[in-house]
Protein backbone atom coordinates (compact mmCIF):
# COMPACT_ATOMS: atom_id res chain seq x y z
CA UNK A 1 0.00 0.00 0.00
CA UNK A 2 1.34 3.40 -0.71
CA UNK A 3 1.64 6.12 1.49
CA UNK A 4 -1.33 8.78 1.63
CA UNK A 5 -1.41 11.31 -0.05
CA UNK A 6 -3.68 12.89 2.09
CA UNK A 7 -5.02 13.35 5.89
CA UNK A 8 -4.32 9.98 6.94
CA UNK A 9 -7.68 7.81 7.37
CA UNK A 10 -8.88 7.48 11.32
CA UNK A 11 -10.10 4.13 11.73
CA UNK A 12 -11.64 2.84 14.76
CA UNK A 13 -11.92 -1.06 15.44
CA UNK A 14 -14.04 -2.50 18.29
CA UNK A 15 -14.02 -5.55 19.81
CA UNK A 16 -13.94 -6.90 23.60
CA UNK A 17 -11.33 -9.86 23.11
CA UNK A 18 -8.19 -8.14 23.25
CA UNK A 19 -6.47 -11.12 20.73
CA UNK A 20 -8.81 -9.91 18.05
CA UNK A 21 -7.52 -6.47 18.46
CA UNK A 22 -3.79 -7.53 18.87
CA UNK A 23 -4.07 -9.46 15.62
CA UNK A 24 -5.99 -6.53 14.09
CA UNK A 25 -2.47 -4.77 14.91
CA UNK A 26 -0.36 -6.96 13.66
CA UNK A 27 -2.63 -7.58 10.45
CA UNK A 28 -2.96 -4.02 9.20
CA UNK A 29 0.71 -2.83 10.41
CA UNK A 30 1.04 -2.01 6.96
CA UNK A 31 -1.39 1.00 6.38
CA UNK A 32 0.33 2.79 9.20
CA UNK A 33 1.18 5.05 6.50
CA UNK A 34 -2.13 5.34 5.31
CA UNK A 35 -4.35 5.29 8.35
CA UNK A 36 -4.58 6.16 11.87
CA UNK A 37 -5.63 3.69 13.50
CA UNK A 38 -7.46 3.46 17.32
CA UNK A 39 -8.51 0.48 18.78
CA UNK A 40 -11.57 -0.02 21.59
CA UNK A 41 -12.12 -2.79 23.73
CA UNK A 42 -16.40 -2.09 24.08
CA UNK A 43 -18.65 0.09 23.06
CA UNK A 44 -18.97 2.89 25.45
CA UNK A 45 -14.80 2.59 24.80
CA UNK A 46 -15.37 3.46 22.07
CA UNK A 47 -18.11 6.27 22.04
CA UNK A 48 -15.48 7.67 24.20
CA UNK A 49 -12.52 8.07 21.18
CA UNK A 50 -15.35 9.27 18.88
CA UNK A 51 -16.13 12.47 21.29
CA UNK A 52 -12.41 12.89 20.99
CA UNK A 53 -11.99 12.72 17.69
CA UNK A 54 -13.90 12.55 13.85
CA UNK A 55 -13.74 8.94 12.82
CA UNK A 56 -13.82 8.01 9.52
CA UNK A 57 -14.80 4.14 9.48
CA UNK A 58 -15.40 1.94 12.48
CA UNK A 59 -15.31 -1.79 12.23
CA UNK A 60 -17.10 -3.52 15.06
CA UNK A 61 -17.50 -7.21 16.78
CA UNK A 62 -21.38 -8.08 17.14
CA UNK A 63 -21.23 -9.84 20.32
CA UNK A 64 -19.60 -7.88 23.56
CA UNK A 65 -20.78 -7.39 26.83
CA UNK A 66 -22.78 -4.17 27.85
CA UNK A 67 -23.36 -2.20 24.95
CA UNK A 68 -23.02 -4.84 21.77
CA UNK A 69 -22.36 -4.12 18.30
CA UNK A 70 -26.00 -3.01 17.11
CA UNK A 71 -26.33 -1.07 20.16
CA UNK A 72 -22.80 0.94 19.34
CA UNK A 73 -23.85 1.53 15.73
CA UNK A 74 -27.29 2.63 16.33
CA UNK A 75 -25.59 5.24 18.60
CA UNK A 76 -22.86 5.98 15.72
CA UNK A 77 -25.69 6.33 13.01
CA UNK A 78 -27.23 8.71 14.80
CA UNK A 79 -25.15 10.70 16.46
CA UNK A 80 -21.93 10.65 13.56
CA UNK A 81 -23.88 9.83 10.54
CA UNK A 82 -20.66 10.78 8.36
CA UNK A 83 -19.11 7.90 9.61
CA UNK A 84 -18.89 4.64 7.83
CA UNK A 85 -20.33 1.75 9.83
CA UNK A 86 -18.58 -2.13 9.18
CA UNK A 87 -19.40 -5.12 10.87
CA UNK A 88 -16.79 -7.89 11.65
CA UNK A 89 -18.41 -10.44 13.25
CA UNK A 90 -18.50 -14.59 13.76
CA UNK A 91 -20.43 -16.73 11.76
CA UNK A 92 -22.54 -17.73 14.35
CA UNK A 93 -23.88 -14.63 15.50
CA UNK A 94 -26.35 -14.70 11.96
CA UNK A 95 -29.69 -14.43 14.35
CA UNK A 96 -28.01 -11.10 15.97
CA UNK A 97 -27.60 -9.50 12.30
CA UNK A 98 -30.93 -8.20 11.93
CA UNK A 99 -30.65 -6.01 14.50
CA UNK A 100 -27.60 -4.00 12.88
CA UNK A 101 -29.04 -4.51 9.04
CA UNK A 102 -30.12 -0.90 9.12
CA UNK A 103 -27.44 1.07 10.78
CA UNK A 104 -24.73 -0.80 8.92
CA UNK A 105 -23.07 -0.08 6.04
CA UNK A 106 -21.92 -3.62 5.21
CA UNK A 107 -20.61 -6.92 6.77
CA UNK A 108 -17.98 -8.93 7.40
CA UNK A 109 -17.27 -12.40 8.41
CA UNK A 110 -14.22 -13.27 11.08
CA UNK A 111 -11.73 -14.31 10.08
CA UNK A 112 -11.39 -11.88 7.90
CA UNK A 113 -8.28 -11.25 5.43
CA UNK A 114 -6.25 -8.43 5.27
CA UNK A 115 -6.97 -7.63 1.74
CA UNK A 116 -10.65 -7.85 1.85
CA UNK A 117 -10.84 -5.68 5.21
CA UNK A 118 -8.50 -2.65 3.22
CA UNK A 119 -10.12 -2.51 -0.35
CA UNK A 120 -13.77 -2.93 1.92
CA UNK A 121 -12.46 0.20 4.40
CA UNK A 122 -10.91 2.06 1.21
CA UNK A 123 -13.73 1.96 -0.96
CA UNK A 124 -16.12 3.25 0.85
CA UNK A 125 -13.81 6.07 2.07
CA UNK A 126 -13.16 6.85 -1.32
CA UNK A 127 -16.94 6.75 -2.71
CA UNK A 128 -17.36 9.15 0.34
CA UNK A 129 -14.66 11.84 -0.83
CA UNK A 130 -16.69 11.71 -4.58
CA UNK A 131 -19.97 13.45 -3.02
CA UNK A 132 -18.38 17.15 -2.70
CA UNK A 133 -21.27 17.99 -0.46
CA UNK A 134 -21.30 17.56 3.17
CA UNK A 135 -25.27 17.45 4.05
CA UNK A 136 -25.74 15.27 1.06
CA UNK A 137 -23.37 12.88 2.73
CA UNK A 138 -24.83 13.28 5.88
CA UNK A 139 -28.63 12.58 4.34
CA UNK A 140 -27.00 9.00 2.40
CA UNK A 141 -24.74 7.57 5.34
CA UNK A 142 -28.53 7.97 7.96
CA UNK A 143 -30.28 6.17 5.58
CA UNK A 144 -30.86 2.84 6.98
CA UNK A 145 -34.46 1.68 4.49
CA UNK A 146 -35.68 2.98 1.44
CA UNK A 147 -39.23 3.20 0.82
CA UNK A 148 -41.59 0.27 -0.55
CA UNK A 149 -44.63 -0.24 -1.84
CA UNK A 150 -47.00 -0.58 0.63
CA UNK A 151 -48.99 -3.17 -1.02
CA UNK A 152 -45.79 -5.39 -2.20
CA UNK A 153 -44.85 -5.02 1.32
CA UNK A 154 -48.20 -6.16 2.91
CA UNK A 155 -48.19 -9.62 0.20
CA UNK A 156 -44.51 -9.92 1.70
CA UNK A 157 -45.57 -9.97 4.90
CA UNK A 158 -48.36 -12.15 4.35
CA UNK A 159 -46.67 -14.66 2.43
CA UNK A 160 -44.02 -14.99 4.98
CA UNK A 161 -46.55 -15.14 7.98
CA UNK A 162 -48.20 -17.91 6.35
CA UNK A 163 -47.33 -21.60 7.04
CA UNK A 164 -47.81 -22.75 3.25
CA UNK A 165 -44.57 -19.78 2.50
CA UNK A 166 -43.02 -20.01 -0.98
CA UNK A 167 -39.42 -18.80 -1.47
CA UNK A 168 -40.39 -18.59 -5.05
CA UNK A 169 -43.04 -16.54 -4.40
CA UNK A 170 -40.84 -14.01 -1.94
CA UNK A 171 -38.32 -13.62 -4.62
CA UNK A 172 -40.71 -12.74 -7.00
CA UNK A 173 -42.08 -10.10 -4.60
CA UNK A 174 -38.32 -8.86 -3.56
CA UNK A 175 -37.57 -8.61 -7.31
CA UNK A 176 -40.83 -6.38 -7.88
CA UNK A 177 -39.57 -3.42 -5.27
CA UNK A 178 -36.44 -1.53 -6.11
CA UNK A 179 -35.95 -0.90 -1.78
CA UNK A 180 -35.98 -4.90 -1.08
CA UNK A 181 -34.08 -5.54 -3.91
CA UNK A 182 -31.55 -3.12 -2.94
CA UNK A 183 -31.77 -4.32 0.98
CA UNK A 184 -31.34 -8.10 0.18
CA UNK A 185 -28.34 -7.65 -1.98
CA UNK A 186 -26.49 -5.89 0.29
CA UNK A 187 -26.96 -8.42 2.34
CA UNK A 188 -26.25 -11.21 0.71
CA UNK A 189 -22.86 -9.93 -1.07
CA UNK A 190 -21.76 -9.18 2.01
CA UNK A 191 -18.65 -11.63 3.33
CA UNK A 192 -21.28 -12.70 6.38
CA UNK A 193 -23.23 -15.32 4.75
CA UNK A 194 -19.87 -16.86 3.34
CA UNK A 195 -21.80 -17.54 -0.23
CA UNK A 196 -19.30 -18.09 -2.90
CA UNK A 197 -19.60 -15.80 -5.30
CA UNK A 198 -21.87 -12.60 -5.99
CA UNK A 199 -24.94 -12.56 -6.49
CA UNK A 200 -26.95 -9.72 -8.20
CA UNK A 201 -30.05 -11.31 -9.54
CA UNK A 202 -32.35 -10.06 -6.55
CA UNK A 203 -34.76 -13.15 -6.96
CA UNK A 204 -31.53 -15.63 -6.54
CA UNK A 205 -30.31 -13.86 -3.82
CA UNK A 206 -33.75 -13.59 -1.90
CA UNK A 207 -33.56 -17.83 -2.83
CA UNK A 208 -29.73 -18.36 -1.53
CA UNK A 209 -30.96 -16.22 1.69
CA UNK A 210 -33.73 -18.62 2.26
CA UNK A 211 -37.05 -18.28 4.17
CA UNK A 212 -34.93 -18.40 7.73
CA UNK A 213 -33.30 -15.31 6.57
CA UNK A 214 -35.56 -13.43 4.41
CA UNK A 215 -38.57 -13.64 7.26
CA UNK A 216 -36.69 -11.84 10.13
CA UNK A 217 -35.37 -9.58 7.71
CA UNK A 218 -38.33 -8.38 5.90
CA UNK A 219 -40.37 -8.16 9.04
CA UNK A 220 -38.32 -5.94 10.77
CA UNK A 221 -40.04 -2.16 10.21
CA UNK A 222 -36.15 -0.82 10.24
CA UNK A 223 -35.27 -2.57 6.80
CA UNK A 224 -38.06 -1.87 4.30
CA UNK A 225 -40.29 1.92 4.84
CA UNK A 226 -43.92 1.68 3.46
CA UNK A 227 -44.88 5.12 2.21
CA UNK A 228 -48.51 5.34 1.67
CA UNK A 229 -48.56 8.80 0.20
CA UNK A 230 -44.90 9.86 -0.96
CA UNK A 231 -46.77 13.37 -1.59
CA UNK A 232 -43.98 14.71 -4.19
CA UNK A 233 -45.34 16.63 -7.32
CA UNK A 234 -44.37 15.12 -10.41
CA UNK A 235 -42.91 11.65 -8.53
CA UNK A 236 -44.56 8.73 -8.34
CA UNK A 237 -43.30 5.63 -6.37
CA UNK A 238 -45.37 2.90 -8.14
CA UNK A 239 -44.14 4.66 -11.70
CA UNK A 240 -40.20 4.57 -10.45
CA UNK A 241 -40.27 1.13 -9.81
CA UNK A 242 -42.33 0.00 -12.75
CA UNK A 243 -39.58 2.03 -15.00
CA UNK A 244 -36.78 0.73 -12.90
CA UNK A 245 -38.00 -2.99 -14.27
CA UNK A 246 -38.28 -1.94 -17.41
CA UNK A 247 -35.16 -0.37 -17.95
CA UNK A 248 -33.69 -3.70 -15.91
CA UNK A 249 -34.85 -5.79 -18.61
CA UNK A 250 -34.63 -4.01 -21.42
CA UNK A 251 -30.73 -3.22 -20.54
CA UNK A 252 -30.52 -7.16 -20.07
CA UNK A 253 -31.53 -7.56 -23.28
CA UNK A 254 -29.25 -5.02 -24.65
CA UNK A 255 -26.24 -7.54 -22.90
CA UNK A 256 -27.32 -10.41 -24.20
CA UNK A 257 -26.79 -8.75 -27.37
CA UNK A 258 -23.37 -8.11 -26.77
CA UNK A 259 -21.64 -10.89 -24.55
CA UNK A 260 -22.66 -14.43 -23.39
CA UNK A 261 -21.43 -13.41 -20.14
CA UNK A 262 -23.50 -14.40 -17.35
CA UNK A 263 -21.90 -12.16 -14.62
CA UNK A 264 -22.18 -9.07 -17.05
CA UNK A 265 -25.80 -10.20 -18.03
CA UNK A 266 -26.70 -10.51 -14.10
CA UNK A 267 -25.16 -6.97 -13.14
CA UNK A 268 -26.71 -5.04 -16.09
CA UNK A 269 -30.46 -6.38 -14.44
CA UNK A 270 -29.71 -4.82 -11.03
CA UNK A 271 -28.18 -1.99 -12.52
CA UNK A 272 -30.95 -1.09 -14.95
CA UNK A 273 -33.46 -2.02 -12.09
CA UNK A 274 -31.69 0.28 -9.55
CA UNK A 275 -30.40 3.15 -11.69
CA UNK A 276 -33.06 5.98 -10.60
CA UNK A 277 -33.00 4.88 -7.03
CA UNK A 278 -31.25 8.16 -5.96
CA UNK A 279 -34.71 9.24 -6.87
CA UNK A 280 -35.89 7.69 -3.80
CA UNK A 281 -33.72 8.87 -1.37
CA UNK A 282 -34.50 12.71 -2.72
CA UNK A 283 -38.00 11.98 -2.66
CA UNK A 284 -38.11 11.03 1.04
CA UNK A 285 -35.12 12.83 2.44
CA UNK A 286 -34.92 16.20 0.23
CA UNK A 287 -38.67 16.12 -0.10
CA UNK A 288 -39.49 20.18 -1.04
CA UNK A 289 -36.16 20.46 -2.83
CA UNK A 290 -36.52 17.78 -5.20
CA UNK A 291 -39.72 18.56 -5.76
CA UNK A 292 -37.99 22.21 -7.27
CA UNK A 293 -35.64 20.21 -9.03
CA UNK A 294 -38.78 18.37 -10.81
CA UNK A 295 -40.40 21.81 -11.43
CA UNK A 296 -37.53 23.69 -12.85
CA UNK A 297 -36.49 20.65 -14.97
CA UNK A 298 -40.02 21.08 -16.43
CA UNK A 299 -40.37 24.46 -17.16
CA UNK A 300 -36.58 24.08 -18.94
CA UNK A 301 -37.91 21.19 -20.80
CA UNK A 302 -34.41 19.44 -19.81
CA UNK A 303 -33.47 16.34 -18.23
CA UNK A 304 -34.54 15.91 -14.23
CA UNK A 305 -30.63 15.77 -13.27
CA UNK A 306 -29.40 18.81 -15.22
CA UNK A 307 -31.95 20.42 -12.42
CA UNK A 308 -30.67 18.39 -9.88
CA UNK A 309 -27.30 19.57 -10.82
CA UNK A 310 -28.42 23.30 -10.34
CA UNK A 311 -30.34 22.87 -7.00
CA UNK A 312 -28.34 19.38 -5.17
CA UNK A 313 -24.56 20.35 -7.21
CA UNK A 314 -25.07 16.56 -7.45
CA UNK A 315 -27.53 14.32 -9.33
CA UNK A 316 -29.54 11.38 -8.24
CA UNK A 317 -27.27 9.09 -10.43
CA UNK A 318 -24.19 10.16 -8.25
CA UNK A 319 -26.47 10.02 -5.31
CA UNK A 320 -27.69 6.60 -5.78
CA UNK A 321 -24.11 4.51 -7.13
CA UNK A 322 -23.07 6.10 -3.59
CA UNK A 323 -25.43 4.43 -1.51
CA UNK A 324 -24.81 1.17 -3.31
CA UNK A 325 -21.35 1.71 -3.67
CA UNK A 326 -21.58 2.06 0.54
CA UNK A 327 -23.86 -1.17 0.72
CA UNK A 328 -21.01 -2.48 -0.79
CA UNK A 329 -22.55 -3.75 -4.37
CA UNK A 330 -20.11 -4.76 -7.41
CA UNK A 331 -18.60 -2.21 -8.94
CA UNK A 332 -20.30 -2.33 -12.37
CA UNK A 333 -23.27 -1.82 -11.18
CA UNK A 334 -22.04 1.11 -9.12
CA UNK A 335 -20.79 2.27 -11.92
CA UNK A 336 -23.87 2.24 -14.12
CA UNK A 337 -26.21 3.65 -12.09
CA UNK A 338 -23.66 6.55 -11.12
CA UNK A 339 -23.08 7.52 -14.79
CA UNK A 340 -26.07 6.14 -16.57
CA UNK A 341 -26.84 10.11 -17.64
CA UNK A 342 -23.46 10.56 -18.30
CA UNK A 343 -21.56 7.57 -19.61
CA UNK A 344 -18.85 9.50 -21.25
CA UNK A 345 -17.18 10.36 -17.69
CA UNK A 346 -16.93 7.27 -16.63
CA UNK A 347 -13.72 5.50 -17.07
CA UNK A 348 -13.43 2.64 -19.36
CA UNK A 349 -13.73 2.33 -22.89
CA UNK A 350 -15.45 -0.67 -24.00
CA UNK A 351 -19.10 -2.21 -23.36
CA UNK A 352 -20.25 -3.07 -20.11
CA UNK A 353 -23.62 -2.58 -17.62
CA UNK A 354 -22.87 1.00 -17.92
CA UNK A 355 -23.35 1.14 -21.50
CA UNK A 356 -26.51 -1.15 -22.01
CA UNK A 357 -28.33 0.59 -18.75
CA UNK A 358 -27.89 4.62 -20.72
CA UNK A 359 -29.25 2.67 -23.91
CA UNK A 360 -31.99 0.95 -22.45
CA UNK A 361 -33.04 4.20 -20.25
CA UNK A 362 -33.13 5.81 -22.87
CA UNK A 363 -35.30 3.56 -25.29
CA UNK A 364 -37.78 2.96 -22.83
CA UNK A 365 -40.93 4.97 -24.31
CA UNK A 366 -39.67 5.45 -27.69
CA UNK A 367 -42.11 4.82 -30.45
CA UNK A 368 -40.90 2.65 -33.48
CA UNK A 369 -40.49 5.64 -35.66
CA UNK A 370 -37.17 6.66 -33.48
CA UNK A 371 -36.32 2.85 -33.41
CA UNK A 372 -35.82 3.13 -37.31
CA UNK A 373 -33.56 6.10 -37.65
CA UNK A 374 -31.95 5.79 -34.20
CA UNK A 375 -28.62 4.22 -35.53
CA UNK A 376 -27.79 7.25 -38.18
CA UNK A 377 -29.01 9.76 -35.45
CA UNK A 378 -26.47 12.49 -35.59
CA UNK A 379 -25.54 14.02 -32.38
CA UNK A 380 -27.14 17.42 -32.56
CA UNK A 381 -30.64 15.73 -33.53
CA UNK A 382 -31.36 13.57 -31.44
CA UNK A 383 -35.01 11.93 -30.82
CA UNK A 384 -37.70 13.99 -29.00
CA UNK A 385 -36.59 13.90 -25.29
CA UNK A 386 -34.29 11.67 -25.67
CA UNK A 387 -30.75 12.45 -23.26
CA UNK A 388 -28.50 9.67 -25.58
CA UNK A 389 -24.90 10.22 -25.78
CA UNK A 390 -24.24 9.44 -29.04
CA UNK A 391 -20.47 10.50 -28.67
CA UNK A 392 -19.95 7.99 -25.98
CA UNK A 393 -21.77 5.32 -28.52
CA UNK A 394 -19.34 6.52 -31.30
CA UNK A 395 -16.25 6.26 -29.09
CA UNK A 396 -17.18 2.55 -28.30
CA UNK A 397 -17.79 1.66 -31.85
CA UNK A 398 -21.12 1.03 -30.66
CA UNK A 399 -23.49 3.76 -32.36
CA UNK A 400 -24.82 1.51 -35.35
CA UNK A 401 -25.71 -1.11 -33.24
CA UNK A 402 -28.33 1.05 -31.28
CA UNK A 403 -31.06 0.41 -33.57
CA UNK A 404 -30.61 -3.21 -33.40
CA UNK A 405 -31.01 -3.10 -29.80
CA UNK A 406 -34.44 -1.17 -29.84
CA UNK A 407 -35.69 -3.86 -32.57
CA UNK A 408 -34.57 -6.51 -30.49
CA UNK A 409 -36.60 -4.81 -27.14
CA UNK A 410 -39.88 -3.90 -29.65
CA UNK A 411 -39.96 -7.61 -30.58
CA UNK A 412 -39.77 -8.56 -27.00
CA UNK A 413 -42.14 -6.72 -25.80
CA UNK A 414 -44.49 -7.78 -28.77
CA UNK A 415 -47.61 -10.66 -28.21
Amino acid sequence: MTESMGPKRQVLFVDDEPNVLSGLRRMLRCQRNVWDMHFAGGGEAALDVMRQMPIDVIVSDMRMPGMDGAELLTHVADQYPNTIRLVLSGQSEQEKIFRVIGPAHQFLSKPCDADRLIHTIERAVNLRAQLQDTALQEIISKITALPSLPEIYRDLVNELESDHASIDRVAEMIESDLAMSAKVLQLVNSSFFGLPSRVTAPKHAASLLGLNIMRPLALSASVFLQYESLDVDGFCLDHEIQHGLAVGVAARRVAECETDDPGVIDDTFVAGMLHDIGKLILAVHHTEAFADAIRLADARQQPLWQAELEIFQTTHAAIGGHLLGLWGLPNPVVEAVAFHHQPGAAPGGRFCPLTAVHVANNLIGLDVSCCETLGKCPESSPPQNNDMDFEYLESLQLKLRAEHWCNQMLAEAMP
